[in-house]
């Protein structure tokens, strides 16, 4: 017995519940709750981790970025985190089917999945990046160690000289006084590089050119590879994840050992460290460090619904979204170490500010890190474990989104061909997705690339976390979903979760929304201002994620009964019939259909079959029963007893 309560736990389930091997055999479960807890970990520490935190934090003020974004982190992030988690588990459905527990909001769920198409878009653009780099340092010499190369111009000074490999310190004097005299022109190879050879940019956005073929091929690669893992869904890519969740954490430990003993790595970590406090009045900062957090832990994705959907119903879900947030916090913070080690030892190296010596966005792992790796031993067997460490992050990521769609679909179709069929599904939007992503491999594909990561995942991912704590804490109800997370559980949410909840987090998302709106700007890549026609398209992209919902809830409202508007509104807020867990064993208490009125759940299903009926005790019967009470909506409440959230 004592064996039993102890695999239970293994497996997420409270002790003394049965175990299964799949406790929805319709659905599927993960394998264990590692694997859930890993695929969680490889979703939220992604590639935003090593080029997005430490370039926000280069941008708004080093170490003062720390601040409010530890404060989101805590008041928003890790409580919105929870939120999603609990709420897929319960329903076990993805981020479509949720939604049943007030079906006029249903617009959040495909708002959610715009969201995650146009983040999957452009994230295996970068992954595919990682790809040709992983590729091309398959050689005795990285390409972009000297300025001797047919794209190089004549402003390119390297941190190798090209004459020895040792730096001496005749080379060294040479190369700070060049440096110091041609400082405001100075490129390095790696920029170049990345720019004039793998970008080939052009100078507009509307300037498509021809496509990138290499970058093209490796696109492909990177869908393959995405389609391959997930081909039997969360039970082929809980495998993966024992590998690309960990793995990264040793290659970033080896490039910081590495960054920490370079001379002039201090101050780069003094930069990254030193706060610059009048850069905290700048709304910006908090906006992006709002974004951050969602864009991190993925909160408004849909993908944290859909991974907690496979969870068995009485996983400590709770517990989880300590330690997933906690992790990819800390990754963060990791990362930044080893950016602004190698940022420091560039600056001190050229003899300039750490400020200058770094490109913006995806450009940071593409220029800053290559630059690096030309200065350690055997550099190509770095290169080549930096750029599989990022295309693990960034598949960790993918599978997730990729997956938050796949089961959307499936989920809403729901008949029992589409479920045996996932894979056409699965196969499907890779196709899809790999053909939206041809026109960013061409010549102006980083212009466009940004333009996504800048409006598609970004003040719309506030609005639509703040939408969803409106609609579960107030219009379904706090009492109600507290009861239903005691249910599942077995203890209430914290105080401190309850509040945040409530008020806290919603408004702080709404004043950053409003601050980010006042303060915007225009977004620029390097000295390239995006035209306004462009910057309309990037507005358009952020509000088709958002206007999923109104749309949906106005077509709500007008199919629903009712003689009144006011009628139909309360109808269309009312849970549907078939919310509550997605087991007929766990639907007790209140969600018992033996209690559910005719005419409001005609679908209603029997509790448990006669013959289990026959076996159960009686005294248990009876306090199942003794439990439930009709509600007036056709859904029953519960009474408080001990048993209720069993």
């Amino acid at each position: 017995m004592e064996q039993k309560q102890c695999t239970g736990i293994l497996n997420g389930a409270v002790p003394g519940e049965p175990v299964k091997k799949d406790e929805n055999s319709r659905r599927g479960n993960w394998g264990n709750q590692i694997e859930f807890v890993l695929t969680s970990v490889g979703y939220a520490v992604g590639l935003g981790n090593v080029w997005r935190f430490p370039y926000l934090c280069y941008r708004n003020g080093g170490g003062a970025f720390m601040l409010p974004y530890f404060i989101m982190l805590v008041f928003c992030g890790i409580p919105l985190f929870f939120l999603e988690l609990s709420f897929g588990q319960f329903a076990s459905l993805g981020c479509l089917g949720v939604w049943k527990i007030s079906p006029m909001f249903k617009g959040v769920g495909y708002g959610m999945m715009v969201v995650s198409t146009y983040i999957g878009i452009y994230y295996n653009v970068v992954i595919c990046i990682a790809f040709y780099y992983f590729f091309m340092s398959m050689t005795n010499l990285l390409p972009w160690t000297y300025c001797n190369n047919p794209w190089n111009t004549a402003d390119c000074s390297g941190v190798v000289d090209s004459g020895s490999y040792v730096n001496s310190s005749l080379a060294n004097a040479t190369s700070t006084l060049l440096t110091a005299v041609n400082r405001t022109k100075r490129t390095s190879p790696s920029e170049e590089y990345w720019k004039h050879y793998v970008l080939n940019i052009s100078d507009d956005i509307g300037n498509f050119g021809e496509v990138r073929l290499p970058i093209l091929g490796c696109l492909a690669i990177s869908w393959v590879v995405v389609f391959l893992c997930l081909i039997r869904g969360v039970k082929s890519s809980g495998k993966v994840v024992y590998f690309t969740a960990t793995f990264p954490y040793v290659v970033l430990t080896i490039l910081f050992i590495r960054g920490i003993t370079l001379e002039g790595a201090f101050n780069g970590i003094k930069y990254y460290l030193t706060p610059q406090w009048q850069k905290v009045l700048d709304a910006k900062v908090w906006g992006d460090a709002a974004s951050q957090i969602f864009y991190s832990l993925g909160c408004a994705w849909g993908g944290l619904i859909t991974m907690a959907s496979y969870n068995k119903f009485h996983n400590n879900c709770f517990r989880d979204s300590i330690i997933i947030s906690i992790t990819n916090c800390a990754t963060s913070v990791y990362a930044g170490f080893v950016i602004f080690s190698i940022l420091g030892f560039m600056a001190h190296h050229l003899n300039v500010p750490v400020s200058e010596v770094a490109d913006h966005g995806p450009g940071l792992a593409f220029v800053a890190y290559p630059e690096a790796l030309t200065l350690l031993p055997i550099s190509p067997l770095w290169s080549l474990l930096f750029f599989f460490m990022l295309i693990l992050l960034g598949l960790g990521t993918q599978f997730c989104l990729l997956e938050t769609l796949v089961t959307a679909i499936v989920d809403e179709i729901g008949t029992d061909w589409i479920i045996r069929n996932k894979t056409v599904v699965t196969l499907s939007i890779a196709i899809l997705g790999f053909l939206l992503g041809v026109p960013l491999t061409t010549r102006a594909g980083i212009y466009w690339l940004l333009l996504m990561d800048n409006y598609a995942a970004s003040f719309s991912l506030v609005i639509i976390s703040c939408i969803m704590c409106i609609c579960v804490m107030y219009i379904y109800g706090h009492k109600n979903y507290f009861k239903d997370v005691e249910m599942m559980l077995g203890f209430p949410p914290p105080l401190f979760f309850r509040i945040c909840w409530r008020f806290i987090s919603p408004v702080i998302i709404s004043f950053i929304l409003i601050f980010t709106v006042i303060q915007y700007k225009p977004i620029t890549y390097n000295d390239y201002v995006y035209p306004g026609w462009s910057l309309g398209i990037g507005f358009c992209m952020a509000l088709s994620s958002v206007i999923c919902i109104p749309i949906y809830a106005l077509y709500k409202i007008s199919r629903s009964p009712g003689a009144t508007f006011k009628e139909r509104l309360r109808y269309a807020c009312r849970p549907h019939p078939e919310w509550g867990p997605a087991l007929r064993e766990h639907r007790i208490g209140r969600y018992a259909p033996m209690a559910a009125a005719p005419e409001d759940a005609p679908e209603a299903h029997p509790l448990k079959e006669k013959d289990e009926l026959k076996e159960e005790p009686n005294e248990v019967k009876k306090e199942e029963i003794s439990l439930t009470i009709q509600g007036s909506n056709g859904s029953t409440n519960t009474h408080n007893s001990p048993n209720a959230s069993a």
